[in-house]
Order: structure tokens, then C-alpha cells, then sequence
């Protein structure tokens, strides 16, 4: 008896509580940073979301979307956090 799927279901349930989670604080952060925070986090679960459904599933090309979704989440953060500091992205 494989217990991997029952693993996985799990892994899923709670990424997606941790997703929930994360848009909360999104929504109502306190300060912009928090929110800014609160956004990469989100980008970094949705790629752990990613990657455990194509390991559920099977499929190599969810690994593409979850680097597509992490290279993402990366250059919008650093993006996001320069105009936060300088209010410009480009100099």
C-alpha cells in the first residue's frame, strides 16, 4: 500500500490553508510591507502548489509553470520592493 497520494493530499490541504492565510494579510496587512511580504509568500506557495500537483499528477510540465510562477513571483518582488523604497522601478 502506497501511502504517497495520502501525503500529498495533505501537502495540498495545507499549502492551500497557508495560501489562505497569506491573501488574509494581504488584504488587511497593517503596513506595505507586510503586504509586500505577505504577496511573495503567496508567490512562493502557489509554486509548492504547483509542484506537488505535478507530482500528484504526474506530469513534467507543471515543473515548467512552477519555475514560470517562481521567476515571477521573484522579479515582482524586487520590483515592487525598489519603487516601495525609491518610487521608481526604472532609474
Amino acid at each position: 500500500m502506497t501511502f504517497l497520494p495520502y501525503a500529498l493530499g495533505i501537502c495540498m490541504v495545507a499549502i492551500t490553508i497557508s495560501m489562505l492565510l497569506c491573501l488574509i494579510r494581504l488584504v488587511m496587512g497593517p503596513s506595505i510591507v507586510d503586504r509586500l511580504l505577505a504577496l511573495d509568500t503567496l508567490f512562493l506557495n502557489a509554486t509548492c502548489l504547483i509542484v506537488i500537483l505535478g507530482i500528484y499528477w504526474a506530469s513534467t510540465s507543471m515543473f515548467e509553470g512552477a519555475l514560470l510562477v517562481a521567476m515571477l513571483g521573484f522579479v515582482s518582488t524586487a520590483a515592487l520592493a525598489r519603487y516601495f523604497t525609491t518610487g521608481h522601478v526604472i532609474d
